[in-house]
């Protein structure tokens, strides 16, 4: 997805929740900003639909929440709130509220070429506050080609690099899956 911001004063949360409600699209929500999510190519929502619906297989009655773009994901410790394009929770905290989720194990973004930089920078330095969060997951929509960072038994975050041919494992919700299986079907097209 990507997000662009919308020119108008500053938000209390609240007012944000309130205001996006009555909205048509949803609307990342950073330091009393609005960021509205515009559409990403057939690839992207396709990666996403292929990622959820496999989470979604692999947790069925485990008790999991596997949430899609639609989902808002809280910055833990902040008033701040994203839509990644798939997640999943496990913590029952997550249970208690229907407005958003604030502890996944697991965020996952395709990227696009606006927002890829902020994707790995910017977006992922607010994700990995979170100390539940074990794997973050960015996932190309152009080639064959996903990066997962993930956060060792130490705390630091280590970048494995996934290519056609091989196997992608997710340590947070215990999955193991052939990377091929995301791409299949699609056309493939380097971003112009």
């Amino acid at each position: 997805m990507i997000a662009v911001k919308d020119n108008f004063s500053l938000l209390t949360p609240e007012e944000y929740f309130d205001w996006e409600e009555k909205q048509l699209e949803n609307h990342e929500y950073i330091d009393g900003q609005v960021y509205a999510m515009s559409g990403g190519t057939v690839n992207h929502g396709r990666i996403a639909i292929k990622l959820t619906g496999l989470f979604d297989r692999h947790l069925e009655n485990s008790g999991c929440i596997t949430g899609n773009s639609d989902i808002k994901v809280n910055i833990v410790e902040t008033t701040n709130y994203t839509y990644p394009d798939a997640s999943v929770t496990c913590d029952d905290r997550d249970k208690i509220t229907n407005q958003y989720i604030s502890y996944p194990c697991l965020i996952v973004e395709v990227l696009s070429d606006s927002t890829e930089a902020y994707d790995r920078g910017g977006k992922f330095r607010m994700y990995r506050q979170n100390p539940v969060l074990q794997d973050y997951l960015l996932v190309s929509s152009t080639k064959i080609e996903v990066d997962l960072y993930h956060k060792n038994d130490a705390g630091d975050w280590i970048i494995l690099n996934y290519q056609a041919g091989d196997t992608i494992e997710l340590k947070s919700i215990n999955l193991s899956f052939a990377i091929e299986q995301l791409y299949r079907g699609l056309t493939l097209s380097p971003a112009a």
